[in-house]
Protein backbone atom coordinates (compact mmCIF):
# COMPACT_ATOMS: atom_id res chain seq x y z
CA UNK A 1 0.00 0.00 0.00
CA UNK A 2 1.16 3.72 -0.77
CA UNK A 3 2.06 5.90 2.48
CA UNK A 4 3.13 9.29 3.33
CA UNK A 5 4.71 10.15 6.71
CA UNK A 6 2.84 13.03 8.45
CA UNK A 7 4.20 14.81 11.65
CA UNK A 8 2.23 13.76 14.51
CA UNK A 9 0.49 16.97 14.89
CA UNK A 10 -1.88 16.94 12.48
CA UNK A 11 -2.90 13.29 13.38
CA UNK A 12 -5.97 14.24 15.15
CA UNK A 13 -7.03 16.58 12.29
CA UNK A 14 -6.92 12.97 10.05
CA UNK A 15 -8.76 11.10 12.20
CA UNK A 16 -11.47 13.93 12.82
CA UNK A 17 -12.00 14.36 9.35
CA UNK A 18 -10.93 17.89 9.50
CA UNK A 19 -7.61 17.23 7.07
CA UNK A 20 -8.84 16.00 3.94
CA UNK A 21 -5.39 16.89 1.87
CA UNK A 22 -1.80 17.08 2.03
CA UNK A 23 0.63 19.28 0.14
CA UNK A 24 3.96 17.71 -0.86
CA UNK A 25 6.56 18.05 -3.18
CA UNK A 26 9.31 16.09 -4.81
CA UNK A 27 7.95 12.69 -2.85
CA UNK A 28 7.15 9.74 -4.23
CA UNK A 29 3.78 9.55 -6.86
CA UNK A 30 0.29 8.70 -5.22
CA UNK A 31 -2.70 8.11 -6.81
CA UNK A 32 -6.14 7.07 -6.34
CA UNK A 33 -6.81 4.59 -3.62
CA UNK A 34 -6.18 3.63 -0.71
CA UNK A 35 -2.97 5.34 1.23
CA UNK A 36 -1.45 5.01 4.82
CA UNK A 37 -0.26 8.06 6.56
CA UNK A 38 2.15 6.90 9.27
CA UNK A 39 3.03 9.13 12.40
CA UNK A 40 7.15 10.34 11.68
CA UNK A 41 7.48 10.11 14.96
CA UNK A 42 6.09 6.67 15.90
CA UNK A 43 5.44 4.30 13.32
CA UNK A 44 3.21 2.34 14.94
CA UNK A 45 0.96 5.22 14.64
CA UNK A 46 -1.03 4.57 11.15
CA UNK A 47 -4.52 5.85 9.53
CA UNK A 48 -5.39 4.32 6.15
CA UNK A 49 -7.34 6.64 4.15
CA UNK A 50 -8.49 6.61 0.80
CA UNK A 51 -7.33 8.82 -2.01
CA UNK A 52 -9.63 10.43 -4.59
CA UNK A 53 -7.61 12.36 -6.57
CA UNK A 54 -3.90 14.15 -7.00
CA UNK A 55 -3.86 17.14 -8.45
CA UNK A 56 0.23 19.06 -9.22
CA UNK A 57 -0.23 23.00 -9.53
CA UNK A 58 2.26 25.79 -8.58
CA UNK A 59 2.53 26.43 -4.73
CA UNK A 60 1.22 30.25 -5.21
CA UNK A 61 -1.82 28.25 -6.66
CA UNK A 62 -2.60 26.22 -3.25
CA UNK A 63 -4.37 28.37 -1.31
CA UNK A 64 -6.91 29.58 -3.28
CA UNK A 65 -7.27 26.76 -4.46
CA UNK A 66 -8.07 25.11 -1.26
CA UNK A 67 -9.96 27.92 -0.32
CA UNK A 68 -7.82 28.84 2.08
CA UNK A 69 -6.25 32.46 1.05
CA UNK A 70 -7.13 34.46 4.31
CA UNK A 71 -5.42 31.41 6.51
CA UNK A 72 -2.75 30.89 4.34
CA UNK A 73 -1.35 34.14 2.90
CA UNK A 74 1.55 33.30 0.79
CA UNK A 75 4.21 34.20 3.61
CA UNK A 76 2.98 31.97 6.14
CA UNK A 77 2.00 28.93 3.45
CA UNK A 78 5.92 29.29 2.13
CA UNK A 79 7.01 29.01 5.94
CA UNK A 80 4.78 26.52 6.49
CA UNK A 81 5.99 24.22 3.55
CA UNK A 82 9.52 25.03 3.62
CA UNK A 83 9.68 23.43 7.89
CA UNK A 84 9.34 20.65 5.88
CA UNK A 85 10.68 20.85 2.54
CA UNK A 86 13.25 24.28 2.99
CA UNK A 87 13.86 24.78 -0.73
CA UNK A 88 10.19 24.98 -1.68
CA UNK A 89 9.67 28.14 -3.31
CA UNK A 90 5.91 29.85 -4.26
CA UNK A 91 6.68 28.61 -7.73
CA UNK A 92 7.35 25.05 -7.37
CA UNK A 93 5.16 22.70 -8.63
CA UNK A 94 3.46 20.41 -5.23
CA UNK A 95 0.93 17.74 -5.45
CA UNK A 96 -2.30 18.32 -3.82
CA UNK A 97 -3.30 15.13 -2.20
CA UNK A 98 -7.23 14.94 -1.58
CA UNK A 99 -8.69 12.16 0.64
CA UNK A 100 -11.77 11.03 2.37
CA UNK A 101 -12.13 10.92 5.98
CA UNK A 102 -10.59 7.27 7.91
CA UNK A 103 -13.08 4.70 8.43
CA UNK A 104 -13.60 4.13 11.94
CA UNK A 105 -14.22 0.65 12.83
Amino acid sequence: MQSLEIVPRLLPEVRSGKKRHTIRWQEREITSGPMLYVNAEDVSDMIIVWVTHVETMPLFSVAQHLGKTQAWPDDVLLAGMREHYPGIEMDSIVSVIHHLPPVSD
